[in-house]
C-alpha cells in the first residue's frame, strides 16, 4: 500500500488559489469600527463589539443628548423613584429655563406701530359663525359711514329683513341695493301721455282692455307679476306705435303672451288665447303681433313694475297681514285700470300710495310709519295726491263699468275687502 504524502498545514493568513496558481498571504482582520471602548466602574477599560442591541442603545443615548425633552422625561421617572414627587418639580424647573419675552410689531394701515409682549397677549377669541360679517356687509357699512348716512334708532325703524338672514332666496345682503337700482331705472320704463298721438283709440278703450286682461289673468290663475308686466308692455307699445281700434285687443293678447313667457313656469298656449278672444284673431296673427312688440320694445322686458315695490312695501307695513295685502293690491289694480295713474306717477310712488291708502282705509296707526318712510324713500306729503286718487277710484268702483277688479276683491278668497272696508273720509273728501 502506497504511503500518502502529508502536506504541512497552511500558514495563517495564506491560502491556496484555485487551479494551482500558487499561494498568497492574507492579513488578519483588524479594527474596522465595530469595537467600542467601555469604561468600567473600577476605572478599567474593556473593548466590546458593537452588536445590534448595543448599537440601538448607543443611538438612543445620542438622541437623548440632542432632544432634552426626552432626557427630561426619563430623568423625572428616575427622580420619582428615588426622591419622590417634590424634587421632580425642582428638576423640571432647572432643566427648562423660562423663555425670554419676545416682542411682536403690529403694523396697521390706520394706526401707529404697537409693540406688545408675547407673554402679555391674550388669545384671540374666534367669533361664532352667526357673528361673522360678510365682506359685502362690511363694505356697505363703511360706504354708508363714509357718505355720512345716519340711521334711525332701532325703536323707530324695524329691520324687516331680520327674519330672512338664513334664507338664501331672500338675498338679504343685496336687497337694499336691488331696490335702489329699481328706483334708478324705473323712469326708463314709465310712459308719458300717449293718447294724444293715437288717432283711433282713447282712454276709455284702454280701461276696457285692461279690465278684460285682469279677468283673463284671474281665469288662468296666473302670477301677479304677469299682470303688472302685461300692462307695462301694453302701455309702452302704445306709446311707440299707432294702433287701430280693431287691433287694440290683439296688442293686449300679445302683451299677455310675452309676460307669461317671461314670468310663468308654464306659458299660456296660443290656442287658448285664440279661444278667449272668440276667434277674433288667428294664431298666426297673435304670433306676428308678439314679434312686432318685441322688435318695438327692443326685447327690453326686465323692468321694475309696481308689483316689485308693492311686495317690499307690504313687508315694511309692520305687522303685515292678509287683509292689508288684499287691500293694497285692490287699490293698485284699480290704478292699473285707470289711465291717469300710469302716466302721472312712477311705479314706486304708486306702490307707496297704495300701502298708505290701504292703512288709512283699515285704520292702521300710524298711517305712514318711520319704517315705511325708510324703505320706500317717500314722505307722507309726497304720496298724498296719488293716495287720494286711488281712494277716489275705490269709492267709484261699484258704479264703474269696469267690474273685473271690483268682482275679484269682493270674493271670499280675497276676504271681501271691498264690502268690509269703506274709503277713508279724510282722503275721500279731497280726492280727485
Amino acid at each position: 500500500m502506497e504511503a500518502r504524502a502529508v502536506l504541512p498545514p497552511e500558514p495563517r493568513g495564506g491560502g491556496k488559489v484555485k487551479n494551482g496558481q500558487g499561494q498568497r498571504n492574507r492579513q488578519v482582520l483588524g479594527d474596522i469600527g465595530n469595537l467600542d471602548v467601555v469604561r468600567m466602574a473600577d476605572g478599567k477599560r474593556i473593548t466590546r463589539p458593537i452588536t445590534r442591541g448595543y448599537h440601538a442603545k448607543l443611538l438612543a443615548e445620542a438622541e437623548k443628548k440632542k432632544n432634552p425633552v426626552i432626557a427630561l422625561a426619563e430623568n423625572e421617572v428616575a427622580i420619582k423613584r428615588k426622591c419622590g414627587a417634590k424634587k421632580v418639580a425642582e428638576a423640571h424647573a432647572k432643566a427648562i429655563e423660562k423663555p425670554k419675552q419676545e416682542t411682536v410689531v403690529v403694523i396697521s394701515s390706520d394706526e401707529e406701530e404697537e409693540v406688545e409682549p408675547v407673554s402679555e397677549r391674550k388669545p384671540r377669541e374666534r367669533p361664532s359663525p352667526r357673528e361673522v360679517k360678510t365682506l359685502t356687509a362690511i363694505l356697505t357699512a363703511r360706504s354708508k359711514a363714509a357718505c355720512g348716512v345716519t340711521f334711525k334708532p332701532e325703536g323707530q325703524v324695524v329691520n324687516i329683513d331680520a327674519g330672512d338672514v338664513n334664507d338664501a332666496f331672500a338675498l338679504v345682503e343685496y336687497i337694499d341695493d336691488i331696490y335702489k337700482f329699481y328706483k334708478l331705472t324705473e323712469d326708463e320704463s314709465q310712459v308719458n301721455d300717449y293718447m294724444k298721438s293715437q288717432p283711433e283709440i282713447n282712454v276709455r278703450m284702454r280701461s276696457i282692455l285692461v279690465d278684460w286682461l285682469i279677468e283673463v289673468h284671474r281665469r288662468f290663475e296666473l302670477m301677479p307679476e304677469t299682470l303688472y308686466l302685461t300692462i307695462n308692455i301694453l302701455d309702452r307699445y302704445l306709446s311707440m306705435e299707432n294702433v287701430s281700434r280693431r287691433e287694440l285687443q290683439l296688442v293686449g293678447i300679445g302683451s299677455l303672451l310675452l309676460a307669461c313667457k317671461y314670468e310663468e313656469s308654464y306659458s299660456i298656449q296660443v290656442y287658448n288665447l285664440e279661444c278667449i278672444s272668440d276667434d277674433a284673431y288667428s294664431s298666426d296673427q297673435i304670433l306676428v303681433m308678439e314679434k312686432s312688440i318685441l322688435e318695438k320694445l327692443e326685447w327690453y322686458l326686465t323692468v321694475p313694475t309696481p308689483y316689485v315695490f308693492l311686495a317690499r312695501y307690504i313687508k315694511a307695513s309692520v305687522p303685515p297681514n292678509q287683509e292689508i295685502e288684499n287691500m293694497v293690491f285692490f287699490l293698485a289694480e284699480l290704478g292699473l285700470v285707470n289711465y291717469p295713474t300710469t302716466i302721472l306717477y312712477r311705479p314706486s310712488l304708486i306702490a307707496a300710495a297704495a300701502v298708505y291708502a290701504a292703512r288709512c282705509t283699515l285704520g292702521e296707526s300710524p298711517f305712514w310709519s318711520e319704517t315705511l318712510k325708510h324703505y320706500s324713500g317717500y314722505t307722507e306729503e309726497q304720496i298724498m295726491d296719488c293716495a287720494k286718487l286711488l281712494v277716489g277710484f275705490h269709492s267709484a268702483a261699484a258704479e264703474s263699468k269696469c267690474k273685473a277688479v271690483y268682482k275679484k276683491y269682493s270674493s271670499p278668497d280675497k276676504v271681501d275687502v271691498y264690502y268690509h272696508c269703506t274709503p277713508p273720509k279724510s282722503l275721500l273728501s279731497t280726492s280727485l
